[in-house]
């Protein structure tokens, strides 16, 4: 009982400290903090998407060549054409994750 009317009176006196601080900060600081945080959370996005792109595909081309893998397995003379096909497919995932990153990357540096 004694320790968490201790540690109930250091939270207090914390925010009473913060609150203090918080209230020392000018509207014009508050509204550059407020600019630099907001092109910092555009930059963290950009970042975050460029990332997702690369994941996602990756797991596309992988999901592409298992199913071509799968497929020459069942049908071993249709070989030639299913890998063509294969190989054109990724390619077209890899260009537009490829756009996806470039995107990504210019909203990050932008």
């Amino acid at each position: 009982m004694i320790k968490q009317v201790a540690l109930a009176g250091l939270t207090l006196a914390a925010l009473g400290v913060a609150g203090t601080v918080a209230a020392q900060v000018t509207a014009a600081e508050q509204a550059e903090i407020a600019a630099a945080s907001a092109g910092l959370v555009h930059k963290g996005l950009g970042a975050i998407g460029a990332g997702l792109a690369v994941v996602g595909g990756g797991i596309g081309i992988g999901l592409i060549g298992k199913g071509a893998v799968e497929s020459i397995a069942r049908q071993p003379e249709a070989g030639g054409p299913i890998a063509t096909n294969m190989i054109l497919t990724a390619a077209l995932v890899e260009g537009a994750t490829l756009f996806a990153v470039v995107v990504g990357l210019l909203v990050a540096i932008g």
